[in-house]
């Protein structure tokens, strides 16, 4: 490695004559050639660099929000100690703002044929797959005058799954799923119910319940109740387009319709229906299916990790006819998009009668907050036009719902923190309600 900078000025003075220069310099140039000599064996006796053996262990996923550890060993196969500190790099959305310095740089000292562990304490703010970029050791020789310095390629991969921060709301739609799934029967009939059991009638009963044949073979009139039918098919179909990229809060759209996706995946795998996965713009995305109800939800989260917005129109005949042959049989089709007077009307409005002739089907929006905030805002003139504005806006996504119920589609319009449970109790009242 050669000599740069302030330490090669100082070999080159050790190295020239006393004899031809001044008598007053010899003292100066004694101490200089002295110094290049502390720094000439300050470097020889540093450990070198690219002989290291680096290799990574730790975690290889983990939610948005919580922290990743990922272990990187060190080991020194020279015979001199290493005295080194080192960066361990990783994409800037690894780390919360400002804790990439504390996290990414060590001190380590190695010595002769042993090795170290050094930990990586990843705090990711995206979804997706983060790869290590490289490893940078700068070794230090006993006095700290000389170093070495190399990179190494250490590959490791740590993906970010969706934070699924709507979690908090399953235990209490659990609890509404129980009384609908024969541990409390109902008295609803139609179509997605099956038979339960008898029992004796009481006033305020659906007379159309009552068992005649029951009845004629004992005293009393006897009525049938019915439990929601399992092993339905529900098809989660995510519009990842444009408009899937607007931010609400923090986040773009798309994340919201994710976490309402999760929680109702969670909530019809514990029903005993299967649960489907599409993402589409103008191709597929992502497709999940074909799996069990325990292996479902993990499933959907890594498909989901790495699935971002794209900046085009979605393509609504593509995307329906993708998912007609995802669900080949009747399903409940959950469509997450935005209710947008445009894309609906041009788009999906005119291709949704193929979607409804076979399926029940659903459409779920996340709404901007800020739109809200303005429909409230008073107190000046500027807040009263953004109030008015703010108005148009909602009328229109009412105007848009309304045609789509018209077509007989659920709809479901809420805020990101609203729309998940929102998403869930639609999906338990139509069980109830005997539509799946």
């Amino acid at each position: 490695m050669p000599l740069t900078g302030r330490a090669a000025l100082l070999a080159a003075l050790g190295s020239i004559p006393v004899g031809v220069l001044e008598p007053g310099w010899t003292g100066i140039l004694a101490v200089n050639g002295s110094l290049a000599l502390a720094c000439a064996c300050d470097y020889a006796l540093a450990a070198p660099v690219r002989r290291l053996l680096l290799t990574r262990s730790g975690d290889t996923s983990v939610r948005l929000g919580d922290t990743a550890e990922v272990t990187l060993t060190v080991t020194n196969p020279a015979g001199r100690p290493l005295r080194a500190r080192l960066r361990d790099a990783w994409p800037p959305s690894s780390w919360q703002p400002g804790a990439e310095t504390g996290s990414s740089r060590h001190r380590l000292a190695v010595p002769p044929g042993e090795r170290r562990r050094v930990t990586t304490r990843l705090r990711p703010t995206r979804r997706g797959d983060r790869q290590a970029d490289r490893v940078t050791v700068r070794s230090y020789g006993p006095l700290g005058l000389f170093t070495r310095q190399g990179t190494h390629k250490v590959p490791w991969t740590v993906r970010i799954l969706p934070p699924f921060t709507s979690r908090r709301h399953l235990p209490s739609k659990l609890a509404r799923l129980r009384e609908l799934d024969g541990r409390t029967s109902v008295l609803t009939r139609g179509e997605g119910t099956e038979f339960d059991s008898l029992r004796e009638y009481i006033p305020g009963d659906d007379t159309r319940s009552i068992d005649w044949r029951a009845t004629a073979r004992q005293s009393a009139v006897a009525v049938r109740t019915w439990r929601p039918e399992r092993d339905r098919h529900i098809l989660l179909v995510l519009d990842t387009g444009r408009t899937s990229a607007g931010r609400v809060g923090d986040a773009p759209r798309l994340d919201a319709s994710m976490d309402a996706a999760l929680l109702l995946a969670a909530l019809a795998a514990r029903a005993g229906d299967r649960v489907a996965l599409l993402a589409y713009d103008r191709r597929v995305r992502a497709l999940v299916q074909g799996r069990t109800a325990g292996d479902v939800l993990p499933s959907l989260v890594d498909a989901m990790a790495s699935i971002e917005p794209e900046l085009v129109e979605t393509d609504a005949r593509g995307l329906t006819a993708a998912a007609l042959r995802t669900a080949p049989r009747r399903s409940l089709i959950v469509l997450l998009t935005t209710l947008d007077a445009a894309p609906v009307e041009q788009g999906l409005l005119p291709v949704l009668p193929r979607l409804t002739q076979r399926h029940t089907v659903l459409v779920a929006s996340v709404a901007d907050p800020h739109i809200a905030r303005m429909a409230r805002a008073r107190g000046s003139a500027e807040a009263v036009y953004e109030a008015a504005a703010a108005a148009q806006a909602q009328k229109e996504r009412e105007h848009t719902a309304e045609q789509l119920r018209g077509h007989g589609v659920t709809v479901v319009d809420a805020l990101p923190e609203d729309l998940a449970p929102a998403l869930a109790d639609a999906y338990l009242a139509l069980k109830a309600a005997g539509r799946l």
